[in-house]
């Protein structure tokens, strides 16, 4: 398990642009921000613990010391292109194995 070094606040500016802020502890964080309550069902076992903010969503992992938080706002527009982009499709490869050939009443394979 990777220890989470690094405390990332993301929130929309007046512009509406995303506006990135990265913190090396969580004590502007607290400061800013009441807590709320800990983080005890994340399965990423490194957030368990972890401080709950009114106001921001998360603590969600971001890379592997990473440790984000997001603006409602944010998280509500990400999540929206998120829902929005289609996957690739995926074209299947003509297998190199010969189909399976149907048998016959009496067991026999047909050709």
């Amino acid at each position: 398990m990777t220890k989470k070094d690094t405390f990332r606040v993301v929130a929309r500016g007046s512009d509406g642009s995303l506006q990135i802020r990265d913190y090396v502890s969580l004590d502007p964080l607290t400061d800013f921000h009441e807590q709320v309550g800990v983080d005890d069902c994340s399965t990423d076992l490194a957030l368990r613990g972890m401080p709950i903010f009114r106001g921001l969503i998360g603590p969600m992992p971001e890379g592997k010391n990473i440790v984000r938080y997001e603006t409602p706002e944010v998280f509500e527009m990400l999540t929206k292109e998120w829902g929005i982009t289609k996957p690739k499709k995926r074209r299947r490869r003509a297998s190199d194995k010969k189909p399976v050939e149907a048998s016959s009443e009496s067991g026999e394979l047909v050709s």
